[in-house]
C-alpha cells in the first residue's frame, strides 16, 4: 500500500512538496502575488500546477489519455503503438477502435484524435510551465525553484520536437494562439540545450523523499543526455560526446541497478519487477510518475492487455482484452531472460490460450485470444478493473547505462561500451557478451530492457529501424518519422506549416 507523498493532478495540492494532512489554515491571499510565489509554499504551488500535467488520467472535459503515461489515447499510446513493441488490434468481435492499429501500421492522419490529444496536452503543459516561470521570476523565488520550472518546460518542448518536428514556440503566455510563431526543430533544440545547461546545475541533488517524482539534478542531466542522444535526428549534427558527458554526470548521483534476484513473493518471480510496482526503488529509478488509483492517475497497462475472463481469474476483475506484443518482438527474447516473464503466451491456467500469431489488426481484426500479453506492470493495490496504482518510470539508470554504451560505440570505442551492456544482461540472468557490442546489440538490449516504458519509437528512429517493414505493413515512407501537426492546430494558427507528406 502506497504511503509516499503524492502529486494531485489538476489541483494546487502538491503533496510531494508538502503534506496536506496538516489541516491548519494558511491564509495565502493576504500576500501580494509577487511576494507569495517567492515563499517556499507559493513556489511549490506554482510548480505543482506544472507537475500536475505529467500523470496520465482519464476523461476531463471530454478528453482522455491526458498525460505522459497511465491511460488511453495520449502521448504513451502515440509513441509506443507506432513502434514494434505493442499494439491494440481491433478485435473481430467488434471491440476496440482502429486508431491503435493505424498507429502500428503507420497510417495515422492529421485529424486523428490521439495526434490532437497529445498536441493539446503538451501545449497546456508548456502554458503552465511558462506561467510558473513568470510567477517565480517576478517574485524573486529561490533560484532552484525557477530552474525547476524551466527544466520542466524544456522537458515538454523536448517531447514536442521529438514527435512533431518544427513546432509553435513561445515562452511568454501574453500571445494569442493564432500569433504563435513556428520555430524549426533545431531552434527549439538549441533553446532546450541552453535552458538545461543553465538550470540543471541549480537543481537539488536530493534523491527520493520530496524529490520522488520531481526533477532533481540527476533527472535533469538524464533529460539533457536524452536530448543530446537524439541531436543528429533533430538537427543533423550528432552530439555523442555531449550525451556521454551528461550520462557521466548522472552516474555521480550514486545510482545502481536494482537487484534481479529470485523473489518468491513477487508475482513475476524476481525482485527486478519491483521497478514497475507500487513505489519504485530509488537505487535505480531517476524520475517517475506517482500513481494511486482514483486519486492520482492510474496505470492501465496490465489490465488493458489481458483477456477479460483471464484477468478476472488472476486479479478478481475483468481485463480489457486490448494490448498485445507482436510476435517478432517477443521472439527476440532469450528463454533464460528474466525479463521474458512479463509476457503471457500459450496455454494459461483456466483454459485460456494466447496465440503467437495474429492474423489481422483491423480488417476483420484479431481473434479474442490472439496475441502475446504483457504484465510488466503487474497490478499493484489499490487496483480495480479501471487500472492499478503502479508508478511509472520515466527515467531509470538502466537506460543511462545503455546510453553510455551507445555513445561509446558510436564514438568508435565498443570496448568501453561492453561493461555497460553486460551489466544489463547479467542482471537479467544472461551471460556477458562474448565480444564487443555492435550497435545492433545495443539497440536490441534497449528493446529487451525498456519495452513498454515509452522509449521504443525514439530508439527505432535513431537506429534507422522505424521505417522497416513488419508482418503488418510494408516499409514506411520517411515522412512517417514525424507525426503531423493536427488539423485543428493548423486551423487555429494559419501561420503554421504542415510537416511534409501530410
Amino acid at each position: 500500500m502506497k504511503i509516499k507523498n503524492i502529486v494531485i493532478a489538476g489541483s494546487v495540492c502538491f503533496l510531494a512538496l508538502f503534506s496536506c494532512t496538516d489541516v491548519s489554515e494558511n491564509v495565502y491571499d493576504k500576500y501580494p502575488a509577487d511576494e507569495f510565489y517567492g515563499t517556499p509554499e507559493g513556489a511549490d504551488i506554482a510548480l505543482a500546477n506544472v507537475y500536475a500535467q505529467i500523470p496520465g488520467e482519464f476523461a476531463r472535459e471530454g478528453a482522455s489519455g491526458v498525460g505522459y503515461a497511465g491511460a488511453d489515447n495520449g502521448w504513451y499510446d502515440m509513441n509506443c503503438m507506432s513502434s514494434d513493441e505493442q499494439v491494440i488490434p481491433h478485435r473481430n468481435t467488434g471491440d476496440w477502435q482502429q486508431d491503435f492499429a493505424r498507429l502500428h501500421k503507420h497510417q495515422w492522419l492529421p485529424t486523428d484524435f490521439i495526434i490532437n490529444n497529445t498536441w493539446n496536452w503538451l501545449y497546456k503543459a508548456v502554458f503552465n510551465a511558462n506561467l510558473a516561470v513568470s510567477l517565480l521570476e517576478k517574485s524573486n523565488a529561490e533560484a532552484s525553484k525557477i530552474a525547476e520550472a524551466k527544466v520542466l518546460r524544456a522537458f515538454f518542448y523536448y517531447l514536442l520536437i521529438d514527435d512533431y518536428g518544427n513546432v509553435p514556440f513561445f515562452t511568454d503566455n501574453n500571445i494569442t494562439v493564432d500569433k504563435i510563431p513556428q520555430s524549426s526543430r533545431k531552434e527549439v533544440f538549441d533553446f532546450i540545450v541552453k535552458e538545461l545547461n543553465e538550470n540543471v546545475p541549480l537543481l537539488s541533488g536530493t534523491k527520493g523523499g520530496n524529490y520522488y517524482g520531481r526533477f532533481n539534478k540527476w533527472a535533469g542531466y538524464t533529460l539533457l543526455a536524452k536530448v543530446y542522444l537524439n541531436a543528429e535526428v533533430y538537427t543533423g549534427t550528432p552530439k555523442w560526446n555531449e550525451a556521454l558527458a551528461a550520462c557521466n554526470k548522472v552516474a555521480e548521483g550514486g545510482f545502481t541497478l536494482h537487484s534481479g534476484a529470485v523473489d518468491a513473493s513477487n508475482p513475476l518471480g524476481n525482485k527486478y519487477y519491483e521497478l514497475f510496482g507500487d513505489v519504485l526503488p530509488e537505487d535505480e529509478t531517476i524520475l517517475s510518475i506517482y500513481a494511486t488509483l482514483d486519486v492520482v492517475s492510474r496505470n492501465v497497462y496490465a489490465v488493458r492487455s489481458l483477456y477479460g475472463a483471464h484477468a478476472q481469474a488472476l486479479f478478481g476483475y475483468s481485463g480489457w482484452n486490448g494490448t498485445i506484443v507482436p510476435k517478432e518482438f517477443f521472439l527476440k527474447y532469450d528463454e533464460n531472460d528474466i525479463r521474458r516473464k512479463q509476457f503471457l503466451f500459450g496455454e494459461q491456467p483456466g483454459g485460456f490460450n494466447y496465440t503467437l500469431d495474429v492474423a489481422s489488426l483491423d480488417n476483420p481484426g484479431a481473434d479474442p485470444q490472439a496475441g502475446v500479453r504483457n504484465v510488466k506492470f503487474y497490478p499493484a493495490a489499490p487496483r480495480t478493473g479501471g487500472g492499478a496504482s503502479n508508478d511509472f518510470p520515466i527515467f531509470r539508470y538502466a537506460d543511462v547505462l545503455l546510453m553510455m554504451a551507445e555513445c561509446n560505440a558510436r564514438l568508435g570505442n565498443p570496448g568501453a561500451a561492453k561493461p555497460f551492456v553486460d551489466q544489463i544482461r547479467q542482471r537479467a540472468g544472461l551471460d556477458a557478451l562474448t565480444g564487443n557490442p555492435t550497435l545492433d546489440d545495443i539497440y536490441n538490449e534497449r528493446g529487451f530492457e525498456l519495452n513498454w516504458e515509452g522509449h521504443r519509437r525514439q530508439d527505432m528512429i535513431r537506429f534507422d529501424k522505424f521505417l522497416l517493414a513488419n508482418e503488418f505493413r510494408p516499409a514506411s515512407p520517411a515522412y512517417r518519422k514525424l507525426f503531423p501537426i493536427p488539423t485543428s492546430a493548423l486551423n487555429a494558427n494559419l501561420g503554421l506549416k504542415q510537416n511534409p507528406g501530410y
